[in-house]
């Protein structure tokens, strides 16, 4: 059966994680505790069987039945506890997993980064301007933060969502399926555990790499695609029992045994290549695809509700057509079918039974034809398989997310939307204890967000929050906002710029490059049917300030003519001075508060947005209080 919405998941999720470490970890405890119990027992049985059996040894003239069925009880106790001890370790095991699940939810809740392990990345370039600019890959980053999910296909779907443009209507299906999921916890904590368990080592080395079996499932029968010489195989089979039992017969010549055998030798040579080739190939790449049968089966077995995750979970079949039974195999019953098949093909381990075998029976033909069946009915849909398993799992870290910050809405991505508005904005990698929300509106078209204030006051971050939160609702998850409402949009960033000495680039031919980068991202976003939207972080500061104004008014002039939503934080007061910008800026400011005390002022910062443009500035006390209020001369 399939995890119902559990009414825990509606409370606290602080809460429930630490009920469900406490129980875990306390049933940790009494597994431990069982485990040495069961170590001890199986000492002291396999203890009195030595005895017993040296007791039959010194009286090895005199044997005793005693000391016999002792030893052979002793045996037996010894091998079921054996077993029992196995399903023990096995439950400890899930146990130390589960817990280990719940403490992470907690540092998560936290942003405790130091407690979270951190995901391996999907492959993609790193100085992609995007990511670095709002923190999207690495340590203490959004991906971090969405690190429930562990599949390759999973990241590569999330790193897809993160960073790409979706329409509406896609963000609206999966935005039904993240909210279905956030109250399954018993499920995505079970598939959390699942495929946690597929990866290697105690450091998570990663999870199998199953494209090379993917290639065969995908690939073109060899034997199937020629009828002849399968046929010529059966038929060789049946006569080769027939003469074999013929020689049985008193009197009975044995030169059609030795026919048909030097005949299936002689198939056998000729297709030695072929036959070791088409085994070999998926015999040494099952064990990395049976890894993900548990997982698939975790997945299949939840009924969900949702369009996207019911169409999701239609794609973990195992074929399109119904078996015997009118009933349509899923994907993990089609893997256990594999594995019963490879089975057979293990008789090749086996030289002397393999020889048999083939010589008799032409065993390896009968074998591959039927791996080729399974390829042919159900091998084209394995990549689908993971396929779906990863966009349940990278839905579910969504869910996961919904789950842990209840508060967070989400969003209503729509075309024509004529701005970016939210309200209670905040940035969704600070703790709720340090995250001050804001409310926020970027647009209409022809108007662009300035933000000023001074030094350490929060300009940076707020533009931060603005991007990482449109990232998220174009994922389909929840946003750090009480509400927030946006077009589909492009985003394109200038928030951190750095030279390179080694590309003998210099700080400001850099700025040059990565606004040259924005500019061009306008027509990219109209084409998509999206709307750009970016966000500038004191623009150009390689240069001075005259030739920046001027050079910063004309690019903001161009992305105000093609329609873009953004905004821009400057100490520049005078920037939107010019004919033009004036009438398009919507200036905010964040602001500083000075206390005074035995020491000097104390500055501090609420981080509160507040309209029109800022009235103080914090240079030259910050310069004090770093220990740098140097005389002028």
């Amino acid at each position: 059966m399939g995890a119902e919405p559990t009414p825990r998941a509606r409370e606290a999720p602080a809460a429930v994680y630490a009920e469900r470490h406490a129980g875990c970890l306390a049933e940790e405890r009494r597994l431990a505790a069982v485990s040495l119990r069961l170590s001890i027992a199986r000492g002291v049985t396999f203890a009195c069987f030595l005895a017993c059996l040296l007791l039959v040894l010194i009286a090895a003239s005199r044997p005793l039945r005693l000391p016999l069925a002792g030893a052979g009880a002793a045996l037996a106790v010894f091998a079921a506890l054996a077993l029992v001890h196995d399903r023990c370790l096995r439950r400890l095991r899930r146990a130390e997993e589960l817990r280990r699940i719940a403490g992470e939810g907690l540092a998560r809740l936290d942003r405790d980064w130091e407690r979270l392990p951190l995901p391996s990345e999907p492959p993609r370039d790193r100085s992609l301007p995007l990511a670095r600019d709002l923190d999207l890959y690495g340590r203490a980053s959004l991906f971090h933060l969405l690190g429930t999910a562990h599949t390759p296909a999973a990241k590569a779907l999330l790193r897809d969502w993160l960073e790409g443009v979706a329409a509406p209507a896609e963000v609206r299906a999966r935005q039904a399926a993240v909210a279905e999921l956030a109250e399954l916890l018993d499920f995505r904590q079970l598939l959390e555990l699942t495929v946690r368990g597929m990866e290697a080592g105690g450091e998570r080395a990663g999870p199998p790499d199953v494209e090379p079996f993917l290639r065969w499932a995908e690939g073109d029968p060899w034997l199937l695609a020629r009828p002849a010489l399968l046929w010529a195989a059966r038929a060789a089979a049946v006569l080769t029992i027939a003469a074999f039992d013929l020689a049985l017969a008193p009197g009975a010549p044995v030169s059609p045994l030795l026919a048909m055998v030097i005949l299936n030798l002689g198939l056998t040579y000729a297709c030695r290549a072929e036959l070791g080739a088409g085994l070999g190939r998926v015999s040494a790449t099952r064990d990395e695809m049976m890894r993900y049968a548990a997982a698939l089966r975790q997945a299949a077995s939840q009924p969900f509700a949702a369009p996207r995750l019911a169409e999701l979970a239609g794609a973990l079949q195992a074929t399109t057509a119904p078996d015997r039974r009118g009933t349509t195999p899923p994907a993990h019953a089609a893997l256990a079918a594999l594995e019963s098949r490879l089975g057979l093909a293990d008789a090749r381990h086996s030289a002397p039974v393999h020889f048999l075998l083939q010589v008799l029976i032409l065993w390896d033909f009968h074998v591959l034809a039927s791996l080729e069946g399974w390829q042919r009915t159900s091998g084209r849909r394995a990549r689908r398989w993971l396929m779906a398993l990863g966009e349940i799992e990278a839905l579910a870290a969504l869910g996961a997310l919904r789950f842990e910050n209840p508060g967070w809405c989400l969003p209503e991505v729509a075309a024509g939307e004529p701005e970016l508005a939210a309200r209670d904005l905040g940035h969704p990698l600070l703790p709720a204890a340090r995250r001050v929300g804001n409310d926020v509106t970027v647009g209409p078209a022809g108007t662009f967000l300035l933000v000023t204030g001074s030094n350490m006051s929060g300009k940076s971050t707020l533009l931060r929050a603005i991007g990482i939160n449109a990232v998220l609702a174009q994922a389909g998850g929840p946003a750090c906002a009480a509400s927030l409402r946006l077009p589909p949009v492009r985003l394109a960033t200038s928030i951190l710029v750095e030279d390179s000495l080694a590309g003998g680039v210099s700080f400001f031919l850099a700025e040059l490059l990565r606004i040259k980068e924005v500019v061009a991202a306008a027509p990219e976003a109209e084409a998509r049917g999206a709307v750009l939207l970016y966000l500038l972080d004191e623009v150009l500061r390689g240069t001075n300030s005259a030739e920046r104004q001027i050079a910063v008014r004309r690019v903001l002039r161009h992305l105000l003519a093609r329609g873009a939503l953004g905004a821009v934080s400057t100490h520049d007061l005078d920037l939107a001075a010019g004919a033009g910008i004036a009438e398009a800026a919507r200036p905010v400011h964040f602001r500083e508060t000075l206390t005074p005390g035995p020491e000097g002022p104390r500055m501090t910062f609420d981080y509160r947005l507040r309209p029109g443009p800022a009235t103080t500035t914090n240079a030259l006390e910050l310069l004090r209080q770093v220990g740098l209020d140097l005389p002028e001369e």
